[in-house]
């Protein structure tokens, strides 16, 4: 039974986490949108080069999200240490994105925030271009979301 609580409230957290991100978006001017847009299409460009293909998460087995979901979960808590806040938000798009795929009860708060990130204006194109330079990535053509999203 304690089990079942506990897995149970680190379920709820996820839905809040996922919940909160866009809660802030909502209330947050262009330019925030417009930044988390740009870092989350920058680690779908950093997974690419390295062979993983975010924009088909969906289509991931469940050992490699849930793996995926481990080591990235690690990754935003060394981020948040580091306090690279915004680096950390991009990759949590997609930690929430796989949760989603994971837990159904997650799906719509990942939903509303791939709405709202697909509405980013210029301004995360033009970031994105970038931080994609910048880190001696190949171009993107455009702000993607992943399938199912």
């Amino acid at each position: 039974m304690f089990n079942d609580w506990k897995k149970e409230k680190a379920v709820q957290a996820r839905i809040d986490a996922a919940q909160a991100v866009v809660d802030r978006l909502e209330t947050s001017k262009p330019h925030v949108v417009d930044g988390l847009a740009a870092e989350a299409q920058l680690w779908a460009a950093r997974y690419r080069a390295e062979g993983q293909e975010l924009l088909e998460i969906a289509a991931w087995t469940p050992a490699e999200r849930t793996r995926f979901i481990s080591k990235a979960e690690t990754k935003i808590a060394a981020l948040r240490k580091q306090r690279a806040y915004d680096s950390s938000d991009g990759l949590a798009v997609w930690l929430h994105s796989a949760l989603a795929l994971t837990e159904p009860r997650v799906a719509p708060a990942a939903r509303s925030l791939w709405q709202m990130l697909s509405g980013a204006g210029d301004n995360a194109r033009t970031m994105l271009a970038e931080k994609l330079a910048e880190a001696d990535l190949p171009p993107e053509p455009d702000l993607r979301r992943p399938e199912g999203f």
